[in-house]
């Protein structure tokens, strides 16, 4: 574990639930569902992968793509492959 990992997410807001569904090539695709007004599904994005990573919420920042469909987070502590282990397989 080193250093910061840079992810590449695509974002459903009001997805109906929270969920990870999985690597579409090197693009995490998630959903969750609070709406994207205020910040809302940015920041429930961030728990939900700090809960799934195993690392605390202030180790995740939203590092591009606050008012985009198509996220850049940064995440400090982890290796690119822990990050992909953690998150599970492709879709």
């Amino acid at each position: 574990m080193s250093g910061a990992t840079r992810i590449a997410v695509r974002l459903t807001p009001r997805g109906g639930r929270d969920a990870i569904e999985g690597w579409d090539g090197d693009v995490l695709r998630a959903r969750v569902s609070a709406p994207p007004e205020g910040g809302k599904a940015n920041e429930a994005l961030l728990r939900l992968l700090a809960s799934r990573l195993g690392v605390a919420r202030s180790d995740l920042s939203l590092a591009g793509g606050a008012q985009s469909r198509s996220k850049l987070i940064e995440v400090r502590g982890l290796d690119a492959a822990a990050v992909r282990a953690r998150l599970g397989p492709g879709v």
